[in-house]
């Protein structure tokens, strides 16, 4: 076995694992809270750290057509939402590349 190298934000207001605390991303990469999980709500961040990836599978969302995989933590391998790949529809393109974190999930590290 390897050694698992997290990575830490030094900012204030950091979103982390529900389960372990691990950090994942700041508050300055949300994209919007207008999106919906298997948990309730959940947030579309540009940028998220100490994940892995699933396997990509297409799935049919709310939004349509996607190609998408599980996202889990490096740290305790919860799983925590999904990393949207590829989509379909034009108007669902601005996804690719960005990572849906669910609010039951995650918790606030550090908010005032």
């Amino acid at each position: 076995m390897g050694f698992l190298h997290l990575k830490y934000y030094e900012d204030d207001e950091i979103y982390g694992c529900n389960k372990c605390k691990v950090h994942l991303t700041k508050k300055s990469y949300l994209n919007s809270k207008r999106f919906t999980g298997k948990h309730g709500k959940a947030y579309l961040f540009n940028k998220v750290i100490n994940i892995s990836d699933g396997p990509m599978e297409d799935r049919e969302l709310l939004t349509g057509l996607h190609t998408c995989c599980d996202v889990y933590c490096n740290n305790c391998e919860s799983i925590l939402g999904w990393k949207y790949e590829r989509a379909f529809n034009l108007s669902e393109q601005y996804k690719e590349g960005k990572i849906i974190l669910e609010r039951a999930l995650i918790t606030k590290i550090g908010w005032v």
